[in-house]
């Protein structure tokens, strides 16, 4: 499998190529050249698979061709040592709580995988990562690849508009893990990692690479979540009724790797894009113009994008045609206040405890679902993530992990960093 560029004024790469360099040379995405079906076989028996199986067989259609099977199964079963399950909220809205892996967030499936198939790429020099975060990313990736042979990680992350805990969970780990705070928002933070792509002299000496899901190995295998929680709908008699996934929105790797699944058989009737404040895909599905601008603070901070980079990906799944993405795609969009209003609204009758995140999510269906329709949301985050905002609108004492408790224990370690690109660039030059 070929992959190429969005902007298609590069070259055409592999697999590893796509996968070890992140960003094409004329600063597009990689796509794949085609999207593989699954065989109705597939579907017929996915009641009866793990999650492991199923997930090996959407892994296998995007990455078979290039990679041994056997090794592409254990990066698989390696990656998914916890379940991802389906929970009834209410009689027609179920949540797909993503919120059980190491870091308790949804990014755990997807950096995983990425760490297991650049360890499975990796050439004898040292390979560096640079990734973005809003949250929950820099957490998911600092340790899925902490203790990594070859490869260390730089998270760039913004001062202050991260939860504390997120915070700790990628500040306080070391070794090849190191943690840069930006004085800016999370798109000051997504340009520096771009630009660093981009520099000829940095890629020289340094072998950069991305874990945003920008990378086909961070974004792709998210859809595996999303043909298990088909599978356990199968299990609970819901298949016969129409399913609609709301999809909680940031820079939509998310959404983007769903709508990936659709085109190899997934059967979901539609989705809902739902935001926060930062609502530039909302407006474009209602006026057809795409216009990016500075994200603003929300307390759904993960979602604080405001030029979501995997916008290209669905502009080209879609053929550019404004018209057929909203066909498929609903949007949403919330504001704090509604947030908050939405997360006491779900525990007061359903006892359903909400991060902000998964209360985009439920609210959207709670407003979009039609008569006979089943919803999935996906609760990208445990709640106790944002612990400190979640007890205050909730008026509750909600209990910490014992994971997460543990990261809080540990010392912070962080570079601080300007907005400027140079001062980046002479940062990692000297590393």
């Amino acid at each position: 499998m070929m992959y190429y560029s969005t902007n298609r004024k590069a070259p055409q790469a592999t697999l590893e190529k796509a996968i070890v360099k992140g960003l094409a040379e004329d600063r597009g995405l990689y796509m794949p050249e085609r999207i593989n079906q699954l065989p109705k076989e597939f579907f017929d028996d996915i009641a009866s698979l793990t999650f492991q199986d199923v997930a090996y067989n959407v892994a296998s259609a995007f990455f078979g061709e290039d990679i041994d099977l056997d090794a592409l199964y254990d990066i698989v079963r390696s990656t998914l040592s916890f379940d991802c399950p389906l929970v009834r909220v209410t009689d027609d809205i179920y949540s797909l709580e993503l919120f059980h892996g190491p870091t308790l967030a949804f990014k755990d499936v997807g950096a995983r995988f990425m760490a297991r198939m650049l360890g499975y790429f990796r050439s004898e020099q040292q390979i560096n990562v640079l990734v973005a975060t809003s949250g929950d990313t820099g957490s998911a990736v600092a340790n899925g690849f902490l203790g990594v042979p070859g490869i260390h990680v730089y998270v760039l992350y913004p001062k202050g508009k991260v939860s504390p805990i997120q915070e700790c969970q990628f500040t306080t780990l070391g070794g090849n893990i190191t943690a840069v705070e930006v004085e800016g928002v999370f798109d000051d933070c997504q340009r520096l990692v771009k630009s660093a792509f981009m520099d000829e002299e940095l890629n020289r000496r340094m072998h950069l690479t991305s874990a945003n899901s920008i990378n086909v190995a961070r974004f792709l295998p998210q859809a595996f979540y999303y043909f298990w929680a088909y599978a356990q709908a199968v299990r609970m008699g819901l298949d016969g009724r129409r399913i609609v996934v709301s999809v909680p929105s940031g820079n939509f790797g998310n959404l983007c790797s769903a709508l990936f699944g659709v085109r190899m058989g997934l059967p979901v009737r539609r989705f809902i894009a739902a935001n926060n404040a930062n609502d530039v895909f909302y407006n474009y599905l209602q006026t057809g113009c795409y216009e990016p601008r500075p994200s603003v603070q929300t307390i759904a901070n993960a979602m604080d994008v405001g030029d979501p980079s995997n916008f290209a990906r669905i502009l080209e799944l879609y053929g550019r045609d404004h018209d057929a993405i909203c066909q498929h795609i609903s949007g949403a969009s919330y504001s704090d206040a509604q947030i908050a209003e939405t997360m006491r609204q779900c525990l007061s009758e359903s006892g359903y405890i909400l991060d902000p995140h998964g209360a985009c999510g439920y609210r959207a269906l709670q407003e979009q679902l039609q008569p006979n329709e089943i919803g999935i949301f996906l609760e990208t985050a445990h709640p106790a993530k944002f612990k400190e905002l979640v007890d205050k609108v909730l008026g509750i004492e909600i209990p910490v992990p014992d994971r997460l408790a543990a990261f809080m224990q540990s010392t912070k370690q962080s570079t601080p960093m300007s907005a400027d690109f140079n001062d980046f660039r002479a940062f990692l030059l000297a590393q």
